[in-house]
């Protein structure tokens, strides 16, 4: 079991690194678009099934409640969270729809929508970039592995080049702490020694 730990250690510091070594520029921008987005008026929406809907609830609350700062709270929403909304879409219409049909129903022009897939093949987070695409919304993706459909889909895809799922969720949610981290430096500018 001690070999099994000391594996999974070194393979998610691995995979980590070098995620973050290759998208230094892209997490940046990605933070500067997030910043201009909220001093706009506009909203951070993130989404994505299992393990990436608890990522898109985890990133969505950072945000709204705080992450290291005391700040005013910053409009995300974890479109993975409204069950009756959920329901409703996937027993009337469709499971690929239940991000999609949020997206058009709340959605502005100027948002932004972070979209999870450990595969990058998800049916409803490929239907909510179209939908936020057709609404002049900026795409992210975070994906893994080669980036599957939504790597050419979104504005913007952060890949993950692995292919075991628990080190690409890893990196997810450390991409998406540096994100905040990021946000808060811009609107905030607290000098880097107080993090």
């Amino acid at each position: 079991m001690e070999k099994i730990i000391e594996r999974a250690l070194r393979e998610s510091i691995k995979v980590k690194e070098e995620f973050v070594q290759e998208n230094i520029s892209n997490l940046t921008f990605v933070a500067e678009k997030i910043a201009n987005a909220f001093t706009s008026d506009r909203k951070l929406m993130i989404c994505g099934n299992g393990g990436s809907a608890a990522d898109a609830q985890h990133i969505a609350a950072e945000f709204v409640n705080r992450f290291m700062l005391e700040r005013p709270s910053l409009p995300a929403v974890a479109l993975t969270t409204d069950t009756s909304i959920i329901t409703s879409i996937a027993n009337d219409y469709s499971f690929d729809e239940v991000f999609s049909k949020q997206v058009k129903a709340i959605g502005m022009e100027g948002d932004i929508l972070l979209a999870i897939s450990t595969s990058g093949n998800s049916a409803n987070v490929i239907a909510a970039i179209k939908a936020a695409r057709g609404q002049g919304i900026y795409t992210v993706a975070f994906a893994g592995s080669d980036g599957g459909k939504i790597r050419t889909l979104a504005d913007l895809s952060l890949v993950v080049k692995s292919n075991t799922t628990p080190r690409i969720q890893e990196a997810h949610i450390l991409a998406g702490h540096i994100i905040c981290q990021l946000v808060d430096f811009i609107l905030f500018q607290q000098p880097a020694t107080e993090y």
